[in-house]
């Protein structure tokens, strides 16, 4: 097969023996989504009612089965298009789907991966330096979001969030060695992918005062020398402090670390009102750094021939938080509104999944409490859009 590096990083593009392909996003926004939430399960099988979960709107087809089934037949057909073999990466077994990459096909969140865990070992600082260039290049944004996959954003967070790890870990390895060019490529890559980064800022600022050169930096972070100046004055207080800083730090880790011990593991989070929005604050504002939203859903449960008695309505909420608890994710919040009402964060991308989780949490609800007296109905609505 051809050399092939396919790119989710910042963009989503196929490269050929050097020769570009970019068409894919534009004609399958589905097939996209499918080959990255493939990826990004590890060579691990997917089966296809899972991949109907994850990317479809059952109610947009009679049949979903088929339409998914048709869907990767196309999408194959179009990865053979641009490299004869490119499309039985998709690998088809028993009713599930994975990815498994022929020799000389690159992915760049695979080799991500993969580089986050050989960082985990005993490496030289040589050794290290390498892996850390590597990621430099590699990550050359967040990752792609066709708007397709449930769990997409949370998967770019977690990438994020990674990347901005590794390139703190490297500034770090480089001061050793007051290599203070390369400190500045790192930041200056660094605020490209997050432009409100303040350790980069502040790192870009010294590096570029101690290395003696003009670079190109935002302008609010070397606008002049006198600005320069007044950052590295700051660098350096910070740095005097850096030893408490860093045992506050420690001990505040270390308190949450045995807080969360305390903390159902699994499930999404339950809290008051007055708690939830203030998480709503937070969420909201990374999501909207990475472009992206996420869903409010209330469910209301009422009774079937009028008002529910106090005894009835608190079992059937009851039976609700109970689902609720064993069905949403982690990175759900939930509340209770009023007595009759829930109220959900669901930081999911799209308003076709959003309202299957609602669906699926009430059809589970009839399912347990089938003779039940009670109705239940929902709604979700973006957020920060």
């Amino acid at each position: 097969m051809d050399e092939v590096f396919i790119r989710t990083l910042g963009e989503f593009s196929i490269t050929v023996n050097g020769q570009r392909h970019d068409h894919l996003l534009s004609k399958s926004r589905k097939g996209v989504s499918l080959l990255t939430y493939l990826v990004l399960q590890g060579g691990k099988p997917v089966s296809s009612q899972r991949l109907i979960r994850e990317m479809w709107n059952t109610k947009s087809s009679c049949n979903p089965e088929s339409a998914l089934k048709t869907m990767i037949s196309r999408f194959r057909a179009l990865l053979n298009e641009i490299t004869p073999g490119l499309g039985n990466c998709i690998v088809c077994a028993q009713g599930s789907y994975r990815w498994q990459s022929a020799p000389g096909v690159r992915v760049d969140v695979i080799e991500f991966d993969a580089l986050l865990d050989a960082l985990k070992k005993k490496l030289t600082d040589e050794e290290r330096k390498d892996k850390y260039r590597q990621i430099l290049e590699l990550y050359q944004g967040d990752l792609v979001q066709t708007g397709e996959l449930v769990n997409g954003v949370i998967q770019s967070s977690w990438m994020h969030r990674e990347y901005l790890e590794a390139m703190y870990a490297y500034i770090r390895l480089l001061q050793t060695g007051n290599d203070y060019a390369e400190i500045c490529r790192v930041c200056e890559q660094g605020l490209r992918v997050d432009e409100l980064d303040d350790f980069f800022r502040i790192e870009l600022a010294y590096a570029a005062s101690n290395a003696s050169q003009e670079r190109d930096a935002p302008d609010d972070a070397l606008a002049d020398a006198d600005q320069r100046e007044e950052m590295t004055g700051a660098y350096r207080e910070l740095a005097k402090s850096g030893l408490a800083l860093q045992e506050k730090a420690e001990q505040i880790r270390q308190e949450l670390q045995d807080q969360e011990h305390d903390l159902d593991p699994s499930g999404p989070f339950f809290c008051d009102y007055s708690a939830f929005k203030e998480f709503y604050n937070v969420q909201i504002r990374n999501l909207r750094r990475l472009g992206s939203t996420m869903f409010l859903g209330v469910i209301m449960v009422s009774g079937k021939n009028g008002e529910l008695s106090d005894v009835s309505r608190e079992g059937a909420m009851a039976g609700l938080q109970e689902i609720l608890r064993r069905n949403l994710r982690k990175g759900d919040i939930v509340t209770r509104f009023s007595s009759d009402i829930i109220a959900m964060l669901l930081p999911t991308v799209n308003y076709s999944t959003g309202g299957m989780v609602l669906e699926r949490i009430e059809n589970l609800f009839y399912v347990e409490y089938p003779s039940t007296l009670v109705v239940m109905r929902h709604r979700i609505t973006p957020l920060g859009s």
